[in-house]
C-alpha cells in the first residue's frame, strides 16, 4: 500500500460522470495488440481489475466469451453498466462492486486479468498473488497504462495545448500543495516498480508491448473540465462548498489560454506488460 495512505471509499467519489468525455483514450490499437499478443478467439473470461466504467473492458468485450469487471465505486459500476447496454453487451458482463483485496469473491478463474491505471492504488503483494491464483495455466496478467516518457509534440496543431501546468496551479490553490486522495493526501506520490511485484507473486516475463498514439484530439471548454473533475486529486467532492468557485476560475482560465474554446492534444501512446501464469501452474 502507498505509505503513510489508506484507501477510503471516497477516493473517487463523484469522478465516474466525467471519465467518458474528460480522460484521454487508450491507443486505438490497443485491443488488436492484445488480440494478436494473447491469441484471443473470443472466447474464455476476462476480469477487469479496477475498471472504473469499463473503459478497457467493454473496449475489448468482442475478444472474450464473458467480461468480469470489479471496482469499489459505485458510481464507477454505474457507469459501467450503463455503457454495456448501451452497446448490446449486458449478456455477456457483469460487474462486481468489491475492492480488488476481496477477490476471488467466487468469481471463478480467468483466462486474462487486466489493470488499467489502476494497480497502484491497491494492496499490491495480496492482489497479485490472488489473482494469479484466478488465472488459468498459462494465463495472462495485462498491465496497461499511458507510455508517460514519450515526448508528445505540439508542432502543426490548430489550437493551444491544455495548460496543465496552470491546472495544477489552480487545484493546489484550493486544495493545498500536497495532492490529495480520498479523505487523505499522498505526499510522495503512487508506488512504482510494478515488475518486482508481479515478479515476486511468480508470473513469468513481462512482454513488452507499445500501441502507438499520436492522433490529434480537439478537446473543449467540457472535455477538459471534465478531465479535471475525472481525476482522484480533484474529484468534485474534495471542494466541498467552493466547487463552483473552483469551475468558474477553472473556466476563466481556459478562456485566458485559448479565446476560440478548442485546445489540440496528442493522443498518449499505451504501454502494455504481459505478465504469464506458468503453464503447468
Amino acid at each position: 500500500m502507498v505509505h503513510g495512505w489508506e484507501w477510503d471509499d471516497t477516493l473517487f467519489s463523484g469522478t465516474a460522470a466525467y471519465y467518458e468525455r474528460g480522460r484521454l483514450p487508450y491507443a486505438a490499437g490497443l485491443a488488436d495488440a492484445l488480440a494478436e499478443e494473447l491469441r484471443l478467439d473470443g472466447e474464455g473470461r476476462l476480469l477487469d481489475v479496477g475498471c472504473g466504467p469499463g473503459t478497457i473492458a467493454l473496449s475489448l468485450a468482442h475478444l472474450f466469451g464473458e467480461i468480469v469487471g470489479v471496482d469499489p465505486d459505485s458510481g464507477m459500476i454505474a457507469e459501467a453498466g450503463r455503457g454495456a447496454a448501451g452497446r448490446g453487451l449486458g449478456t455477456k458482463t457483469r460487474w462486481v462492486r468489491a475492492r480488488a483485496e476481496a477477490l476471488p469473491a467466487g468469481l471463478g478463474t480467468f483466462a486474462v486479468a487486466t489493470f488499467g491505471q489502476s494497480f497502484h492504488w491497491m494492496d499490491r503483494d495480496l492482489v497479485a498473488a490472488t489473482v494469479r491464483d484466478m488465472l488459468r495455466p498459462g494465463g495472462a496478467l495485462v498491465h496497461i497504462a499511458d507510455l508517460k516518457t514519450e515526448p508528445r509534440t505540439v508542432d502543426g496543431m490548430p489550437y493551444p495545448t491544455v495548460p496543465y501546468a496552470r491546472l495544477d496551479d489552480l487545484v493546489k490553490r484550493y486544495l493545498g500543495p500536497v495532492r490529495r486522495a480520498g479523505r487523505g493526501v499522498l505526499a510522495q506520490g503512487t508506488p512504482g516498480a510494478e515488475d518486482e511485484v508481479f515478479a515476486r507473486a511468480g508470473f513469468l516475463g513481462p512482454r513488452r508491448l507499445v500501441v502507438p498514439g499520436g492522433r490529434v484530439l480537439e478537446r473543449t471548454f467540457d472535455d477538459v473540465v471534465a478531465w479535471v473533475f475525472s481525476m482522484s486529486f480533484s474529484a468534485p467532492h474534495l471542494f466541498e462548498g467552493r466547487r463552483d468557485d473552483f469551475e468558474a476560475d477553472l473556466r476563466l482560465l481556459l478562456r485566458e489560454a485559448s479565446p476560440s474554446g478548442r485546445f489540440s492534444e496528442r493522443a498518449p501512446s499505451t504501454e502494455v506488460f504481459v505478465w504469464r501464469k506458468d503453464s503447468d501452474a
